[in-house]
């Protein structure tokens, strides 16, 4: 008896939606009927925490009250001593195993690369005077802030809209994208934005709102390492909560124009359907990188890149965040914040000037900003030993000044991509402010193009073209000018090579311009691109003749020879229907 009675024990399964024991021969049946009664009440059974869950079983209270556990993944039949085991783990897990152990797909070979974020526990309001939202425990030091393994970007990613600066235009009041939020609409998004502007940190607001309000769950991939078997799996998932739960999930796709358009095209019938919601992020121009199928189901917003009022208030929330008293020019004697008077913590300040270096040398990141007060405060606050006091026993004190922020920075952070969008946004500027003759511009334009990393050869092909586009009869020296920048460009290389590369700038931004050339052309392939039937054969007199079978045909008959006549000659040399055309007057007919 007691043998079977052990047996019994070992083969009890709990449910996965109202937590019940049942023998493995009455879960299937048992199921079927709890899983209706979930949805006739109307929702999906609540979550519930190891802490919630643990005491009401050992003390056996109604277990129709407790919460269902709930995992990032609905996970199928386990047995008690797994189910056990898997709620102590405080993460959400993709488990995907039997009773036993053992894998359900025995196909993967590798761990499944998704991040399934659970949602945050609301710690009461915030202090407000500072807004300060921490996505990090609030009790940290400030040593063990800075020598997190996490950059202090990760730690201090704000949960909520009122800590999300300098994207107004976006999510500010009354506009479209602030009233879906508010009423849990989200659509499937594509934030476009320079790096460090703030588009995995609105994905991450995004998600806190929806997961507050328990109407979806979120899961994050990354398109530089994640594959199309990765994305598929998240979808079967999506349409199991979607189908058992009632619950959407919202796919957050960073860097999405890695994916190519094939892995693109596997979004579609579910962001169609409404199956996931994808908020993809990008740095590339989404009319280039993502497929317009895709796009046309999507609603692009476009970050800007962050200014320096709007680093400002990050770097200051940064700073009173970790406790950091910032010095002003005119401040002799600073005090201390009453939270950290008794703390055996040093005393950090900061310099005004120094914040200000940080969000003028950021580039509008704040990515780089945030980082870079972290590497500057950590390397002031490593050369302080743990446990030494200053004379008569007092906390010691560390001040980061503006030459401490240099130091890490090294130098201006500038936002260049040679293959990307800025690319060709500054050869734009650079050869519209030529054609306008503002010289000043279009040295400035040339700089950020070669201080940004651009090859010089690049750069040079580009003024050999304007030398005939813009200049072209209006300055015939022009384009051997542009021609020998090229060569020399290519003889000596950089940097020796760019005051050769302004004086060209330079020579063509005074140039008188001239587009008849250019204008006269286009007209040229606009006729021959409209003209209707065969086109004009070649007159005779203007044919060579090298045969005698040409000649008896009457090739190059009645042709003057121009330099054996003293006087202009006048003979056709245009077709007959195309007499007394002038292609530098003409207007090509629409038709």
């Amino acid at each position: 008896m007691a043998t079977e009675m052990s047996g019994t024990a070992s083969d009890s399964v709990q449910c996965p939606v109202c937590s019940k024991d049942f023998t493995s021969d009455a879960i299937n049946g048992h199921l079927d009927v709890c899983l209706l009664k979930s949805n006739a009440d109307g929702g999906p059974p609540m979550k519930k925490f190891c802490s919630e869950v643990s005491p009401k079983i050992a003390s056996g209270e109604h277990r129709d009250s407790v919460p269902s556990a709930s995992s990032g993944v609905f996970s199928m039949f386990h047995g008690n001593k797994e189910k056990s085991s898997h709620q102590n783990d405080t993460s959400a897990s993709c488990p995907n195993k039997q009773a036993d152990g053992s894998a359900v797909n025995k196909g993967v070979k590798r761990s499944f690369p998704v991040q399934i974020q659970t949602a945050p526990r609301y710690s009461g309001p915030q202090n407000a005077n500072d807004g300060q939202t921490l996505n990090a425990t609030p009790n940290l030091s400030l040593r063990s802030l800075l020598t997190s393994n996490k950059p202090l970007a990760e730690i201090l990613r704000p949960n909520t809209l009122e800590d999300y600066f300098g994207q107004s235009k976006v999510v500010g009041e009354q506009t479209l994208l602030r009233s879906l939020l508010d009423c849990q609409e989200i659509p499937s998004l594509i934030l476009w934005g320079p790096p460090g502007c703030g588009k995995t940190t609105l994905a991450h607001i995004i998600a806190s709102n929806s997961k507050k309000k328990g109407t979806a769950r979120f899961v994050q991939l990354s398109a530089t390492s994640a594959s199309t078997a990765d994305v598929r799996e998240v979808i079967k998932q999506a349409q199991n909560e979607l189908r058992l739960f009632k619950r959407r999930t919202i796919l957050f796709i960073d860097e999405i124009h890695r994916f190519n358009k094939s892995q693109q095209d596997t979004f579609l019938p579910h962001v169609e359907c409404g199956t996931v919601t994808l908020i993809g992020a990008t740095t590339e121009n989404p009319s280039f990188q993502v497929n317009a199928a895709l796009l046309s189901r999507c609603r692009v917003l476009v970050l800007e890149k962050l200014s320096v009022e709007a680093m400002g208030s990050i770097l200051g929330r940064a700073v009173a965040a970790l406790g950091i008293t910032v010095l002003e020019q005119d401040q002799a004697n600073p005090e201390w914040p009453d939270h950290q008077a008794d703390s055996n913590e040093p005393k950090v300040y900061i310099e005004q000037k120094a914040l200000d270096t940080i969000t003028y040398l950021c580039d509008g990141d704040a990515r780089t900003g945030l980082n870079s007060l972290q590497l500057a405060v950590q390397a002031q606050v490593s050369l302080i030993r743990p446990g030494v006091t200053g004379p008569g026993g007092s906390t010691q004190e560390i001040l980061v000044t503006e030459e401490h922020i240099k130091e890490g920075l090294q130098r201006s952070h500038i936002l260049y991509d040679k293959a990307g969008e800025e690319h060709f946004n500054c050869v734009s500027a650079l050869h519209k402010s030529m054609r306008g003759s503002h010289e000043n511009a279009a040295l400035y334009w040339l700089g950020r193009m070669l201080e940004g990393g651009e090859d010089p050869l690049y750069v040079a092909r580009r003024l050999v073209r304007f030398a005939s586009e813009d200049v072209g009869l209006a300055d015939p020296f022009a384009l051997p000018q542009a021609v020998s920048t090229f060569q020399a460009c290519h003889f000596i290389g950089m940097p020796e090579c760019e005051v050769i590369l302004a004086q060209c700038v330079t020579y063509l931004s005074r140039a008188a311009k001239s587009i008849d050339v250019y204008m006269a052309y286009n007209n040229v392939k606009a006729c021959l691109r409209n003209h209707k039937g065969p086109l004009p054969p070649v007159p005779l007199h203007l044919r060579n003749a090298p045969t005698r079978l040409m000649k008896q045909l009457g090739y190059a008959k009645g042709y003057k020879y121009n330099p054996a006549f003293s006087v202009p000659v006048e003979q056709q040399y245009l077709p007959e229907d195309l007499q007394g055309i002038d292609f530098f007057t003409w207007t090509p007919s629409e038709g």
